[in-house]
């Protein structure tokens, strides 16, 4: 699916994770790539990067560790093409993978991203 820009141009909006979360973002309207390969990743993003489109991507959480070139680049970079995370659909308290919670935790802690429950 893609969607009006300001300017005009469209932005692709694009999923790629875990199959049981796939058919819902399908549904909402976005491309889908179902238990995606780093590789396949990294083709995808790259294809993107070359063909200049604008992109909002979602892709799972537990991909934003993985050794995938174009993913780190595109987050270096910022711009016609984001990137974000979705956090894992289970009971667990989220683990997040940015920077900016990289330095929270270094600033006050790993135990300082809970999501407020009680356990």
């Amino acid at each position: 699916m893609t969607t009006e820009a300001a300017h005009g141009r469209q932005t692709r909006l694009l999923f790629m994770g875990d199959s049981s979360l796939a058919d819902g973002f399908r549904l909402i309207g976005f491309e889908t790539v179902s238990n995606p390969e780093p590789a396949q990743v990294n083709r995808i993003l790259r294809d993107l990067d070359r063909s200049r489109d604008s992109a909002f991507v979602i892709i799972d959480d537990a991909m934003m560790d993985w050794d995938v070139p174009m993913l780190a680049q595109l987050r270096r970079e910022g711009g016609r093409i984001i990137v974000i995370s979705l956090p894992p659909l289970e009971t667990m308290p989220p683990r997040l993978s940015s920077d900016v919670a990289a330095r929270l935790q270094r600033l006050f802690g790993a135990g300082s991203l809970s999501t407020g429950e009680e356990t």
